[in-house]
């Protein structure tokens, strides 16, 4: 997480004071209140700076330096001028990074330092409205180092299990810039693609996005190129540096034969051959719910990381050593957890959800991983039945803290709770019980992939076309407020008093519905949408020691006996 930092704004941005969501009703809603300096508005809003100009490609080359950890590099960045140009265009790249020389349109151009931006006034030119230009940025320096990736971000400068040099980076969140210039800012994707080009010793291999599109070598280094054809997030545009081993299959996808290659250390590839043998069932039950695989011409790739693991885009990221569950252990402790790879199946699921289709703002992250989460959920049920994927989806709650809300404060590149995992995926399979309709649930989900292909989104977007989609409405609007904006959790509070059960919806904002089940019988009962606040009753048969059993234990709130 961010650093509370305080100074004097410049560039004509105000201090922030950043308020958690607030009805006229908000006693019930966790507020956390932060001051965020113009730093974190500039790195997190997209400002005048950004706002006349959009990305349409990115070209990086690094020479990474192991003994010195450093790296020298050259980032092209072309852009097109979608409004009147205000006074300054900002470019990021953090400290303590160094930018030698930056060329625009093929002419040198001076530039300001100011923290972790570069600012290059634009009054000096005449920029047209409809036209692209070329940005070209040398710098070099020695990059923030990750000490524990991928939680906090940096460049990796590991070693093998035979002491040889492995490299990489992390950066999600702390973003792109903490490694090579960008507009970084999610909402921001490169349209026409991008290509990372990575010079390493003799010796040694870079794999990148995308598919391997040249090597050559020169007095001792390899230089290896991969493009990426599709639009990608900048925090996702990652080298790994190693000594790689490939190998690769192809699956028959829902578009054809979709290209899955593995990279991994020279001496893990028996390991890998057998762990991986999971992603052609993992890919084949993400195409059933989700639609298909949203990178086709760019291949799917796990590549052997020196840390856990992380969704890189067609280039996913693999830490976990070749074992089932997560190092090892069931996240959900229902034992299902503990039959599949999670590194494997939940970054692979971020294809779909945070890679094709992306928040603007990181507050909303809930959709990268409330979905990606939920994958989980829909994977063990592919593989074991629709049981044995309400154990798992029960049993990760416990991992929920409600400790503040899912989204977080717009605008300062600040994510909201870690609960955006657990408690957004239950979220969602919540919304799925109310609809009672797997079927229209899984045609949501893959209509979505479809309406969302390969862009970036707000939060909001996704709660109205789920509202619509499900037929569930305007109910959700104070559903979502509940789950996304605030840490209550609803309960059904009852009793059985003579044979008749009396039941009411509380601990929760004025107005939530829910469409729950109520048990009257043995093996009966009816769906009702309960308001907050209003008592209901209704004759039973159930005793109050046989009422919790028959209530449904996929919709995400508590049952309280009064």
């Amino acid at each position: 997480m961010r650093h509370l930092r305080m100074r004097l704004a410049a560039f004509g941005i105000v201090l922030l004071s950043t308020v958690g969501w607030s009805p006229s009703a908000s006693g019930q809603l966790t507020s956390v209140r932060i001051d965020y300096d113009r730093y974190d508005t500039l790195r997190g809003t997209v400002t005048a700076y950004r706002n006349w100009w959009n990305v349409l490609r990115y070209d990086v080359a690094v020479t990474p330096d192991y003994e010195s950890q450093s790296i020298r590099g050259t980032t092209s960045i072309k852009f097109t001028v979608t409004a009147p140009a205000g006074d300054s265009l900002q470019i990021d790249l953090q400290q303590p990074l160094v930018v030698d020389k930056i060329v625009l349109a093929g002419n040198p151009i001076g530039f300001n330092r100011h923290h972790n931006l570069i600012m290059i006034a634009t009054k000096d030119w005449l920029f047209q409205q409809g036209t692209s230009y070329d940005l070209v940025i040398d710098y070099h320096g020695i990059p923030r180092k990750a000490t524990r990736p991928p939680w906090d971000g940096g460049w990796i400068w590991a070693k093998d299990a035979k002491g040889r040099p492995w490299m990489s980076v992390a950066c999600q969140g702390l973003g792109a810039s903490v490694w090579y210039p960008c507009k970084d800012h999610q909402s921001d994707e490169p349209d026409k693609g991008a290509s990372i080009t990575i010079t390493v010793p003799e010796g040694m291999t870079g794999v990148g996005n995308g598919r391997l599109s040249s090597k050559s070598s020169n007095a001792g280094w390899t230089t290896f190129r991969w493009d990426v054809l599709f639009p990608i997030n900048s925090y996702n545009l990652i080298p790994y540096i190693g000594y790689y081993d490939h190998f690769g299959e192809k699956l028959n996808g829902e578009k054809g034969a979709l290209d899955c290659d593995y990279w991994v250390l020279d001496y893990n590839t028996d390991k890998a051959k057998n762990q991986f043998a999971q992603v052609q069932p993992m890919m084949q039950c993400f195409e059933y719910w989700f639609g298909p695989y949203p990178f086709y011409a760019d291949s799917y790739k796990l590549v052997e990381s020196p840390h856990l693991g992380m969704e890189h885009q067609s280039a996913v990221a693999y830490g976990n050593k070749f074992m089932n569950g997560y190092m090892g252990r069931d996240l959900s402790g229902s034992g299902w957890g503990a039959k599949w790879d999670f590194i494997i199946i939940h970054e692979s699921g971020h294809e779909w959800f945070g890679n094709n289709i992306t928040s603007n703002d990181i507050a909303d992250m809930w959709v990268h991983e409330g979905f990606t989460n939920y994958s989980e959920t829909l994977y063990t049920e592919c593989q074991f039945g629709k049981e044995a994927g309400s154990d798992y989806i029960t049993g990760i709650r416990k991992n929920i803290q409600n400790d503040r809300p899912i989204i977080g404060p717009y605008g300062v590149n600040e994510e909201g709770s870690g609960d955006m995992y657990y408690k957004g995926s239950n979220t969602i399979h919540t919304v799925r019980t109310m609809m009672q309709d797997d079927d229209k649930f899984r045609a949501m989900l893959r209509d979505m992939n479809k309406q969302f292909f390969h862009q970036s989104v707000d939060g909001k977007t996704i709660e109205n076309y789920i509202k619509d989609y499900s037929g569930l409405g305007n109910k959700l609007d104070v559903f979502f407020n509940q789950y996304l904006r605030s840490t209550q959790i609803p309960e059904l509070q009852w009793e059985i008093k003579k044979g008749k059960l009396y039941y009411r919806l509380a601990n929760a904002l004025p107005n939530l519905e829910m469409r729950l089940y109520i048990p009257t019988a043995e093996g009966k009962g009816d769906w009702q949408w309960i308001k907050e606040g209003k008592q209901y009753s209704t004759e039973t048969t159930l005793s109050s020691a046989d009422l919790p059993q028959r209530f449904d234990r996929n919709l995400y709130l508590n049952y309280l006996k009064l």
